[in-house]
């Protein structure tokens, strides 16, 4: 996946906004809670999203995804695609919708229904 594709698949998740923060990293936020993170890992794009229990543990020792920088560090169960091979583009994509999911849950009930959701 590269980051225009990125985007245009983050766009598509009802009540989405993007911004660029964070050394110009686009960030996908849903009631104002961060889903999907593309940013820069060694001069390549890395994806990082919020991950379930069980994905972070599966997923943290594949090669190519890590414990995301910073979030995972403050206990936070979020990883990073950054390399070869990691995630295909269709299960990179799941991943993301999962963590959209994850966060649409976490939401308040005022939230989702001010976001349509």
């Amino acid at each position: 996946m590269v980051r225009d594709e990125f985007n245009r698949y983050c766009a598509r998740f009802s009540g989405a906004t993007h911004v660029v923060q964070w050394g110009n990293s686009d960030v996908w936020k849903v009631g104002g809670k961060v889903f999907a993170i593309c940013g820069w890992a060694e001069g390549e794009d890395a994806y990082t999203f919020k991950a379930s229990d069980i994905a972070f543990e599966v997923l943290s020792d594949m090669p190519g995804i890590r414990p995301a920088p910073y979030l995972a560090s403050r206990g936070f169960k979020w990883l990073q695609h950054y390399a070869a091979p990691g995630l295909t583009d269709a299960e990179l994509k799941r991943h993301i919708s999962e963590s959209y999911d994850m966060v649409v849950a976490a939401l308040t009930k005022k939230k989702r229904a001010e976001l349509g959701l």
